[in-house]
């Protein structure tokens, strides 16, 4: 620990921290208050020591609810050979045929888990390709992981197959069993063909006949023409789907027709569908042309979604693979990098919420508190406002759990060697 020594037993109560004004009624996106803790949640009795904080910044524990711990990682040995979209899907695909054992799934998704939780993650979604025959290799280890991690990081798990698969009606069948066996969330990608509807109206029927909550991956895309986020949230108000729904990416709304864009978004609202940003691997796939500088980026409309009142939540996505080559599962660097990229700053005070309460919201995590009675579970920087907080990377940060400083020594690189082998 760098700047923050905690007694070994009784109460302290941290005074003059800067927290998100939010989480204590105010508008204000940051306020000073004095958290108390003992036998480690938070309290309001008196405390045995009290710390001066100096305006160190807190937040309670992060949740990231966009990723793909089952694909992390495997850059080493299969990168993308030319940074777009498509190199990234076939270079997946065969890295996937070649080694993705439980061995080698299991390893990389362990290395992942040890990553966010030094940096302050207390709770994870991820999506698990689930094609057959992988989906009988990795929802095993997803469950096994789930027990492993229990108390540390809570992990939920949603299948990720392409929109076509639920034509396939026997193995998809198949597929959402051991979803629904497992806990899960039934997820696909969608994209325009001429089944589209009926693919949609088939996932939403077997997530409610299993209690299955749904999470799409949506329009990932600069191409103006392909909308199906207009019909996921047009089947979903017609079928009255009552499970949260979630949609990720949304990037071709960046370039529609702005009157289309707004259109789609006001169905959205009253489809009730939780958004999630991932700018930063879609800023490295979008746009993206050998020998030319990008000039659309990708990021959704998210100022717009925010002000129809449509839950945003911003992820970390990909972690070093094919779809995007950089990442450590670090959710102060998704803030940092959301507030540069779609302008959080000069905005309204309470966009921290799209990375602590929206993303609990969206999956049925415990909602981030600073109330008494809340486990302490609490990441603390030095840093005392938003512009020291986003200047650097906060490598020094504390990260409480159960009002414990946990070890944040990260992984080394190097234990995952013996997997980086090709073929």
């Amino acid at each position: 620990m760098d700047f923050l020594e905690l007694p070994e037993a009784g109460s302290v109560t941290l005074a003059n921290l800067n927290v998100p004004g939010y989480l204590l009624g105010h508008r204000a996106a940051l306020v000073s208050h004095d958290l108390t803790i003992a036998d480690g949640t938070i309290t309001d009795c008196p405390a045995g020591t009290v710390i001066d904080m100096k305006g160190a910044m807190a937040f309670p524990a992060f949740i990231d609810m966009h990723t793909h711990l089952d694909k992390g990682h495997i850059w080493p040995r299969q990168p993308n050979p030319d940074g777009t979209f498509e190199g990234a899907l076939n270079a997946v695909r065969g890295d996937a045929g070649a080694f993705w054992s439980a061995t080698d799934v299991r390893a990389r998704m362990e290395f992942s888990l040890r990553c966010a939780h030094a940096h302050g993650t207390r709770a994870i979604r991820t999506h698990l390709d689930s094609h057959s025959p992988q989906d009988a290799i990795s929802w095993p280890i997803f469950a096994e992981l789930r027990a492993d991690w229990s108390g540390r990081i809570t992990l939920q798990a949603a299948c990720l197959t392409a929109c076509h698969y639920i034509d396939e009606t026997e193995a998809f069948r198949t597929t959402a069993d051991l979803v629904a066996a497992t806990g899960g969330v039934l997820g696909t990608v969608t994209y325009p063909n001429p089944n589209l509807g009926t693919q949609i109206d088939g996932l939403l029927a077997a997530a409610a006949e299993r209690g299955l909550a749904a999470d799409f991956h949506v329009d990932e895309t600069l191409d103006p023409a392909t909308n199906t986020l207009r019909e996921i949230a047009g089947r979903v108000i017609a079928s009255g789907f009552a499970a949260p729904v979630a949609v990720g990416h949304l990037c071709s709304l960046s370039t529609m027709p702005e009157a289309e864009a707004l259109a789609t978004l006001d169905l959205v609202a009253r489809a009730g569908l939780n958004v999630v940003s991932l700018p930063m691997c879609n800023l490295y796939l979008q746009d993206r042309h050998a020998g030319r500088t990008p000039r659309n980026r990708g990021i959704t409309l998210v100022h717009e979604m925010k002000a129809r009142g449509i839950p945003v939540s911003f992820s970390s996505d990909n972690t070093r693979d094919p779809f995007y080559a950089y990442g450590d599962m670090d959710m102060l660097e998704v803030m940092r990098e959301a507030t540069r990229i779609g302008h959080l700053d000069h905005s309204d005070p309470d966009w921290t919420r799209a990375f602590l309460t929206n993303p609990a919201a969206a999956c049925g995590f415990e909602p981030p508190s600073l109330a008494p009675g809340a486990s302490a579970d609490l990441v603390i920087c030095r840093a005392r406002s938003w512009t020291e907080l986003f200047a650097r990377p906060q490598s020094d940060r504390i990260v409480l759990r159960a009002g414990r400083a946990i070890d944040r020594t990260l992984p080394d690189y190097a234990e995952l060697d013996h997997l980086m082998r090709t073929a």
